[in-house]
């Protein structure tokens, strides 16, 4: 495994360079995202100290069974997850995987945050595992509303308006099935560069998409600030990172691009 950090000492610039060969030599690389890359625009990860967990507990507010029993008090932990996300904009990690994809350098993201960032950065190719906060969903007739203003104001619950049954935002709950998981298992599917981003990767299904890139025979490039998917082995293969970028994506991921557009064939 090649570390590549912020600073730049000699050997994290031979790594680099190492790093932007393995990634020209490449026929798919794919990008897995979660809530790290979204810290630099505001946003801070549900499981760190602060974060939407250490307030509202997921088994008491963010279960399918608590919103069919008590939608009021699931909407609390929305409300609370709306005014987090509210006009929060796309940043420099963002912004360089929607240009990774323009140049056709990068197929397409598998991201298990809900804040529609990606989009907003101009990625098109977006595979939300965990759904999205911009719409509202019914889970009666299957009904999607935009998700309005006002939605996150009061302290009533939004009905549906072809059925008026409690609506909910469009975004998977603890003991509903995640989505498009059919889609990114066929995506990843022939993946040979996997970029892990912002996520140690620890609950499924994403868990076990950088295994699958791996024993694929596919290549791992870890961006975070602690290494995770190293730390161990998977089916006796060794460990999962080829290619760790430590320190703060907004800085690691772009310092990468720039390597790729300064190495690039005339």
């Amino acid at each position: 495994m090649f570390v590549i950090s912020e600073n730049n000492t000699e050997s994290s610039a031979k790594h680099l360079d190492r790093a932007v060969s393995t990634f020209r030599d490449a026929r798919k690389a794919v990008a897995l995202t979660g809530a790290g890359i979204s810290v630099g625009s505001g946003i801070p990860d549900f499981r760190s100290p602060g974060g939407l967990w250490s307030v509202f507990s997921p088994e008491e507010y963010a279960t399918l069974e608590v919103f069919y029993t008590h939608p009021a008090k699931a909407w609390e932990l929305y409300r609370a997850l709306g005014a987090t996300l509210q006009g929060k904009t796309a940043n420099a990690a963002h912004e360089t995987l929607a240009d990774l994809e323009e140049q056709e350098q990068l197929s397409g993201i598998i991201t298990q945050n809900v804040d529609n960032l990606h989009q907003k950065a101009g990625s098109r190719t977006v595979f939300e595992i965990h759904g999205d906060h911009q719409h509202l969903q019914c889970l009666q007739c299957g009904m999607l509303e935009k998700v309005q203003q006002e939605h996150y104001q009061g302290s009533g619950v939004p009905r549906c308006l072809q059925c008026d049954f409690p609506l909910k935002p469009n975004v998977v709950l603890f003991g509903e099935t995640v989505r498009n998981l059919e889609a990114i298992e066929s995506f990843i599917l022939d993946c040979d560069l996997l970029l892990v981003i912002g996520t140690s990767a620890q609950v499924f299904p994403a868990a076990g998409l950088p295994h699958t890139v791996k024993q694929n025979g596919g290549t791992i490039f870890e961006f975070n600030q602690e290494q995770t998917l190293g730390s161990g082995s998977f089916s006796g293969i060794g460990p999962i990172t080829d290619f760790f970028f430590q320190g703060d994506v907004v800085r690691t991921l772009p310092k990468l691009a720039q390597a790729l557009s300064l190495s690039r064939p005339l």
